[in-house]
């Protein structure tokens, strides 16, 4: 079963979200990355979890798809921020993690939903540890992939992965199609033809829902301005898997490995040729690695 996209309030700003499976079963919310809609956890993807037995919600972020957007905030210079970062500057953000946290939060409490197995890919995996950082027990699992602590000294994107990262989204269709299988071409860290032959789909859909270069850019300062949560993720006693690429251009596994020994008990699954993406031909690894978790 899959139900229509549609809103919830959630602190305070609008979330839109939709589910796979039988809501009796256990919930399984998916937090997604970097100015990714949710459709970035694809429907087969969602399926093939749901089969598992699992209540699987996935949700726009907030300034991402059709959630609430932040325009009022302006846009921020992103050069000045990671400048300022650089030099250790106090960084002035329109909002941060703790804020995206408190929306997947109150997404649950819109749904009635005491507590879930949460699961989150990069910047989605930095919500997830937030989560479980401040609200423990609203936790049944923690799921983190390809995501860092965001501690200092861990190895930095390759300089193709980060100009991916950098690079202006073009606001034609014909543009942002060149750009998306660009860049996810990087990501991907190798031939994926499955993907490859759905890219101009997927971006399609990325594209009539509705793109938002400003909000992209506020996600990545409240990327940045959050800091490191590595010392907190000492104290974390949620049951954690930690999922992780070897190929991984834009968050190389060290960042990974670092958030597995962070946390006590956590193990870490290490997927041969992954890079910063979810390929097709990896989704039944990905998704047993995560029901067998969340049993």
């Amino acid at each position: 079963m899959h139900t229509p996209a549609r809103s919830a309030r959630a602190n305070g700003i609008d979330l839109t979200y939709d589910s796979f499976g039988d809501a009796n079963d256990p919930t399984v919310l998916l937090i997604m990355g970097l100015g990714t809609q949710m459709i970035g956890w694809d429907d087969g993807f969602c399926t093939q979890l749901a089969g598992h037995g699992r209540h699987v919600v996935r949700l726009d972020n907030r300034d991402i798809g059709k959630s609430t957007r932040f325009t009022q905030l302006g846009v921020p210079d992103i050069g000045q921020v990671m400048h300022a970062a650089l030099l250790g500057q106090p960084i002035k953000a329109p909002y941060l993690l703790s804020d995206m946290s408190d929306d997947a939060i109150g997404l649950l409490d819109a749904l009635g939903i005491a507590s879930a197995h949460v699961v989150g890919a990069s910047m989605g995996g930095a919500i997830a540890q937030t989560m479980a950082i401040r609200n423990p027990s609203r936790l049944r699992t923690l799921t983190s992939i390809m995501a860092s602590s965001g501690a200092p000294g861990l190895p930095p994107p390759t300089p193709d992965a980060m100009q991916a990262l950098l690079t202006p989204t073009p606001l034609d269709y014909a543009g942002y199609l060149d750009r998306y299988i660009k860049t996810w071409k990087i990501l991907r860290a190798g031939s994926f033809p499955e993907d490859e032959a759905r890219d101009p789909e997927r971006a399609r859909a990325a594209f009539d829902r509705g793109l938002n270069p400003a909000g992209v850019a506020r996600q990545l300062v409240a990327i940045i301005a959050s800091g490191s949560r590595r010392s907190a993720l000492l104290e974390v006693r949620t049951p954690t898997l930690v999922i992780h690429g070897d190929a991984d251009p834009l968050v190389p596994l060290a960042h990974g490995q670092d958030v597995a020994a962070a946390v006590p008990g956590a193990r870490l699954d290490v997927i041969p040729r992954m890079g910063h993406a979810l390929p097709i031909s990896m989704w039944p690894q990905i998704v047993a690695a995560i029901a067998q978790h969340t049993k």
